[in-house]
């Protein structure tokens, strides 16, 4: 037998005979002991291959049969059919796990429309003279590509068939590519729009939206760390990661070009002006030069209209402030102006009026007060009031003046403004060359990425319908690049359709699972004895993050949110730590379920389309230096709590 499957057995010996070691004798055991028994069997039989949703199922109504027949025997099977009901519903009442299908739509959509090649190939040319260079546009197209999909396995095959015989032929080590490979396509976990996020959401209670901008720095640090130790390799040990050959770094120009001398070095821009303008390139049709001087032109384009949207925020006039009125003031001024007759007549004569009742009530005189100077003193006023209103309103209301721009705009504007000049000094026409690959590969999915996250952590839409718009833009793509068909559309959505039915029946099965644990008493037990360890909030989540990262080694993500999630979430409020928080390293420690033996799976998504002689030894190697810049992630991220939860306290305070 294989090293992998004997290492496998052993973690399920080890886990069987644990079992028994730690369980207390059959007459002692309590409710709450069957329990833990249930959560172990249900790791066995996960190991032992048995399907995830229906294992949880099936554990879950048997041991709660056991929980309501030990209280009520005659009531026991009814109550546990009505518990399989009531959760499965409450699973199809959740309106958050819509966006999941939609999500996953998306994905097989922009999979199938093929980008990857096209992005692959720019980013290479694009970063030829960066130290591996190979290794570097193989992360960053990883990294773009799994956040647009979320699909783990397909980024990786993908990436399999293309990169790994391209760095493989230019003199890459074997680990360093396929490490490279496998840890760049698990970046969709954690960079948003990610599945999992959405599943520990639903799972723990905490907003989604909150997630996606919570994991948006930490995804981007992960990402950045790992093109920083392929960076480092390439200077160590220039041998595990060559840089390309001069001839590789040419590129081809088209053949306009011809006709203006010594076009390949020459700046972009004054070239094309003068072709325009001038008799060298007469031959040319105009409609090509001003269509590539139009291409080169957009970066120009972009930053003026970033700088007048700028400018337009910055110098927004304030809001005037809002001033309180007490309330029955305005009736107490038009009760004051109506007793002062402005504008009441005197009935006309011969007109209805209230006969005189002799003997009526009346106020009683005062002594001392003159009737006839107070009346005639409030004539005047009462006259005057009318007046002193009509003037007030005669005046036309200020418009709120426009504020100032600040010295960080204008300070900000110039060093843009600096940094678009250089830009343009070293836009080459072989440079305009690469812009307009990566215009056709990377700024659409970007645009479509940015959309969807932008549209999600600014409030502007609801994660279901920035996923919508996500599944809609992925349709537009596939068209614009003619891969849409009807095929297309049927494998995508039969695709989705089965992944989706699959996370829906995990969620089924894990409600009924954590309804069971619960009855059983196996969340007191693992509460009472973490509570009884006095732990500080440091120590709990070290302990929390170490039996995660052990637990990637058998089992998958999916697998640990849905089991040990609704463990691990109660406890967090008597340690005074923050969920969102949890979630965030949560996230980034669940990457390694996809890089640890034996259950690697992005491993063998790698082996089952690399080359015969790469072993799986020598991917597990690769990706062992990543697991460990993970671990350095989720360090950096709990010692500086702001990498994850800055962009949300700035947008939801």
């Amino acid at each position: 037998m294989k090293k992998e499957v004997w290492f496998g057995l052993s973690i399920l010996l080890a886990i069987v005979v644990a079992l028994f070691a730690l369980m207390p004798a059959p007459a002692e055991m309590s409710n709450g002991h069957l329990g833990l028994l249930m959560l172990a069997l249900v790791v066995v039989a996960i190991m032992l291959g048995f399907p995830t949703a229906f294992t949880l199922m099936g554990m879950g109504v048997l041991f709660a049969w056991f929980a309501f027949h030990s209280s009520d025997p005659g009531q026991a099977t009814a109550l546990t059919l009505d518990l399989m009901v009531q959760r499965a519903y409450s699973v199809m009442a959740n309106d958050v796990l819509i966006s999941i299908p939609l999500f996953i739509f998306m994905g097989y959509l922009v999979e199938r429309a093929n980008l990857i090649e096209r992005l692959f190939k720019s980013l290479h040319i694009a970063m030829a003279r960066v130290p591996g260079s190979l290794a570097v546009a193989t992360i960053i197209t990883c990294a773009i590509f799994a956040t647009a999909t979320g699909i783990v396995g397909a980024v990786v095959t993908l990436m399999g068939l293309l990169a790994l015989p391209t760095m493989l032929k230019a003199g890459y080590s074997t680990q360093l590519s396929s490490g490279c490979i496998t840890a760049g396509g698990c970046l969709g976990i954690l960079i948003p729009p990610s599945v999992l996020l959405i599943v520990y959401g639903a799972t723990a209670g905490v907003s989604v939206v909150k997630l996606y901008a919570g994991a948006l720095f930490p995804g981007i640090m992960l990402a950045a760390l790992y093109v920083g130790y392929v960076l480092l390799v390439a200077k160590i040990k220039p041998s595990a990661a060559p840089p390309l050959p001069a001839a590789e770094r040419i590129v081809a120009l088209p053949a306009y070009t011809d006709a203006i001398p010594g076009a390949y070095g020459k700046m972009a821009l004054p070239g094309l002006v003068r072709a325009i303008k001038g008799t060298r390139a007469a031959g040319l049709p105009s409609r090509t030069l001003v269509s590539n001087l139009l291409v080169a032109m957009l970066p120009a384009l972009a930053f003026v209209a970033a700088a007048g949207v700028g400018y337009r925020v910055v110098t927004a006039p304030e809001a005037p402030p809002t001033e309180l009125v007490e309330m029955g003031a305005g009736q107490a001024l038009e009760a004051a102006s109506s007793a002062g007759g402005g504008d009441l007549q005197a009935p006309p004569a011969g007109g209805l009026a209230e006969p005189p009742v002799e003997g009526g009530l009346a106020e009683p005189p005062v002594e001392g007060a003159a009737p006839a100077a107070a009346d005639a003193a409030a004539v005047p006023e009462a006259a005057a009031s009318p007046q002193r209103m009509e003037a007030a309103a005669a005046i036309p209301a200020r418009e709120p003046a426009a504020r100032p721009a600040t010295r960080s705009f204008w300070i900000a504007l110039g060093i843009g403004a600096v940094a678009l000049v250089v830009f343009y000094a070293f836009f080459s026409f072989a440079r305009l060359e690469v812009f307009k690959m990566l215009l056709g590969s990377l700024f659409p999915l970007a645009i479509m990425i940015l959309a969807v996250l932008g549209s999600i952590v600014f409030g502007l839409a609801t994660p279901t319908e920035a996923a919508a718009m996500g599944a809609f833009g992925g349709l537009i793509l596939a068209i614009a690049y003619r891969r849409f068909n009807f095929r297309l559309l049927r494998e995508s959505a039969h695709l989705t359709a089965k992944t989706t039915a699959m996370v829906c029946w995990l969620f089924v099965g894990s409600s009924i699972f954590s309804a069971a644990f619960a009855l059983l008493g196996g969340q007191e037990i693992i509460n009472a004895w973490v509570l009884g360890m006095e732990l500080t909030p440091v120590q709990f989540m070290l302990l929390a993050q170490v039996i995660i990262f052990l637990l990637g080694w058998p089992l998958e993500w999916t697998e640990i949110i849905v089991i040990f999630m609704p463990i691990f979430v109660p406890l967090l409020a008597h340690f005074n730590i923050d969920p969102l928080f949890f979630g965030l390293l949560v996230a980034m420690n669940l990457q390694t379920a996809f890089l640890s033996p034996p259950v690697a799976m992005s491993a063998f998504y790698l082996k089952g389309v690399s080359p015969p002689h790469v072993t799986l030894n020598q991917i597990f190697m690769g990706m062992l230096p990543f697991m460990g810049i993970q671990v350095l992630g989720i360090l950096l991220l709990y010692a500086f709590p702001a990498i994850g939860l800055w962009l949300p306290g700035v947008l939801y305070k």
